[in-house]
């Protein structure tokens, strides 16, 4: 194969189809046509003498050597996006992606105030939100398949910076018609006695709830564990109450017909981090998505 023939083009068509895993999907990201897009790819099968994706009902699945493949040119093609990018940029003009991994706090605490001001102040920018769940979130800075990483992690070695965001606490939330929804001073043996719904989707860990009762000689009755997503309506009108970060809870309280009380006794710390690898520091449009998501944090 000649390099000096090559056309750089196949590669950003490539890393589409590997994010996308269709090949419409990836044209309408590209700005090009389906047939556009089926050529070009196999003009790069025939080129590396490689299927490179698999069509399944999944969509396309990449070969062994495109999974190779796919973490460096992410790399590569962010690198040079951001050598030839300006040094300003401009969000109100710009149309493009960016591509972060949450964890749940992150997801729920976070993200969807952010996605609201950058729909606000870029319209045409995409926020692409992956959650963090079992990926090691410095690898995938490192391939570049993400850009930036909200998670818990403090301390990301030389290759990563690692900027705390926000501490929170845990606080109980129950419905605005509950008999004890405004007692202001909710007792531990009152909190006990309450039926608690617990989150499986959250990834928090209140096992620090059932510490604290256990010091008192008491128990919670954990009467459902149901998603995050079942959770606001089977608060409403209930007597049961739950216990999440109170980032969480305002958000759900402006909105929902429910109530927030401060837990009995000492919360532990939420922490949230922000993380991005050292070669996007001087991108401008990094820059900008950094400063969106503190200023999100911040309510500036």
């Amino acid at each position: 194969m000649s390099w000096n023939s090559f056309d750089l083009n196949l590669l950003v068509v490539f890393d589409a189809v590997v994010h996308d895993k269709n090949l419409t999907r990836a044209g309408q990201r590209l700005g090009m046509s389906q047939p556009a897009v089926s050529h070009a790819l196999a003009r790069l099968r025939h080129l590396l003498n490689d299927e490179l994706f698999v069509r399944t009902p999944e969509g396309m699945l990449p070969t062994p050597r495109a999974e190779r493949m796919a973490g460096p040119i992410r790399a590569a093609l962010q690198e040079l996006q951001v050598t030839l990018e300006s040094d300003e940029f401009d969000a109100s003009r710009a149309s493009r992606n960016f591509t972060i991994a949450a964890n749940n706090y992150g997801a729920r605490a976070v993200i969807p105030a952010l996605a609201r001001r950058i729909a606000r102040l870029a319209p045409s920018v995409v926020l692409d939100v992956r959650p963090l769940g079992m990926l090691h979130v410095l690898d995938q800075l490192d391939s570049g398949a993400v850009e930036l990483a909200l998670s818990a992690l403090t301390d990301g070695g030389d290759r990563f910076k690692c900027v705390g965001l926000l501490e929170d606490e845990y606080v109980a939330i129950m419905s605005d018609d509950h008999p004890m929804a405004a007692d202001t001073d909710l007792s531990v043996e009152e909190f006990a006695a309450l039926p608690h719904i617990t989150i499986t989707s959250s990834g928090d860990d209140t096992h620090f709830i059932d510490d604290a009762l256990a010091d008192r000689g008491l128990a919670r009755l954990v009467s459902a564990k149901v998603p995050l997503h079942s959770l606001i309506l089977m608060l409403i009108g209930s007597e049961a109450l739950a216990v999440v970060p109170r980032r969480v809870a305002v958000d759900l309280v402006a909105i929902c017909p429910l109530a927030m009380q401060p837990l009995p006794f000492p919360s532990p710390h939420v922490t949230l981090s922000m993380i991005w690898h050292r070669r996007l520091d001087n991108d401008p449009a990094h820059r900008w998505l950094r400063g969106t998501v503190r200023a999100t944090v911040t309510g500036a």
